[in-house]
């Protein structure tokens, strides 16, 4: 007996941390999870990557040099073909109800605060990716 079940496409995930302990954590978390997971050291390095086949989903850490989160995020909004793109931020930083607001405003999905707990983060990108 066939099965004729249409295979569902993996999620595609862009992780961008200029920390490389934390691009290799949030790979094996995340292809354990059945994701494909690419990966930019920066904001820079991230928006060229973008250039190519556009993930499902950004994770994004806020506190990077060259291009910060934020500065990154703007760039990725001001172009019309990723305007749409999903992003959760990463961040060391602690938000109040106004900051957390004004992330939101930024047309971010979520945002995960470091250091995380695995089962968290996987529940909030597939929110996040609606999966």
């Amino acid at each position: 007996m066939l099965n004729n079940k249409p295979k569902t496409k993996m999620k595609r995930i862009l992780v961008v941390d200029d920390e490389p302990n934390i691009r290799k954590a949030l790979g094996l978390l995340l292809r354990s999870e059945g994701f494909e997971v690419d990966f930019a050291g920066d904001g820079e390095e991230a928006l060229s990557k973008l250039k190519g086949p556009k993930p499902d989903l950004v994770l994004l850490d806020m506190f990077m040099p060259k291009l910060s989160g934020r500065a990154t995020l703007e760039k990725i909004r001001a172009n019309p073909k990723l305007a749409d793109l999903k992003v959760i931020f990463l961040t060391v930083a602690l938000f109040s109800e106004a900051g957390k607001k004004g992330l939101r405003g930024l047309g971010i999905s979520d945002y995960v605060t470091k250091p995380f707990e695995n089962n968290d983060l996987v529940a909030r990108v597939r929110k996040a990716l609606k999966t």
